[in-house]
């Protein structure tokens, strides 16, 4: 797959090494000469100095062509000028955009551009390390709002159905690992000795979850 990043700092330059490891092919896009040749000598993609908020850079760049495009300047203004342009003008099918401020979330939603912000995700990110549990945190959505958490069975669960543990809109058991394979349950299906179980829960049912599973 094709892909744009504009925006070669930290983020950009290592999004860049990841997805090239991956075998896609990247375009990196930054106005900052000595950022854009900090990239190793052995980043077999394209570099391109430039603004680009510019249309005919953007076309140099090949956005027309394009699978996606991640905006990760250190502006948000910045991030949502390119994102605009990408998801309207161009209709670039996948668009992501880096995040400092929490109240712009609303006008990135309103694009239809996925975000990454650094500072609420670290926070939420902080605050699992800080309060261990025995729901073991694997995957963090959005902002945090919600939380794919990992756990052995406990004993109080053992026999019972998943729909036991299920409440809608804020508790799903998404899988069950048993005997070195994963499945998806159904409701009706029964929690074993020694199952895994991964399940989503929202930030705010975390408690109620722990309260459900017998955990302290």
């Amino acid at each position: 797959m094709k892909f744009i990043i504009i925006g070669c700092g930290r983020m950009g330059s290592g999004l860049a090494r990841i997805l090239t490891s991956h075998g896609h092919t990247i375009t990196v896009v930054d106005k900052d000469r000595a950022a854009v040749e900090r990239l190793e000598q052995s980043f077999q993609g394209r570099k391109i100095i430039g603004n680009g908020l510019e249309r005919g850079v953007l076309l140099e760049a090949g956005i027309e062509r394009t699978d996606g495009l991640a905006a990760v300047t250190n502006s948000d203004e910045a991030n949502v000028v390119v994102a605009r342009l990408a998801r309207l003008f161009f209709q670039v099918p996948r668009v992501v955009a880096r995040l400092y401020d929490p109240g712009k979330v609303e006008v990135y939603q309103r694009l239809g551009v996925q975000i990454v912000a650094p500072v609420p995700w670290a926070v939420n990110r902080f605050a699992e390390l800080l309060s261990y549990s025995e729901l073991e945190p694997v995957l963090s959505l959005g902002n945090g709002e919600v939380e794919i958490v990992e756990i052995e069975v406990p004993p109080l669960l053992i026999g019972r159905k998943v729909s036991a543990v299920t409440v809608p809109g804020e508790v799903y058991v998404i899988a069950l690992g048993r005997g070195g394979k994963a499945f998806l349950p159904t409701p009706e299906t029964v929690f074993q000795r020694d199952d895994s179980v991964h399940m989503a829960v929202s930030a705010s049912s975390i408690e109620r979850l722990r309260a459900m599973l017998g955990l302290r």
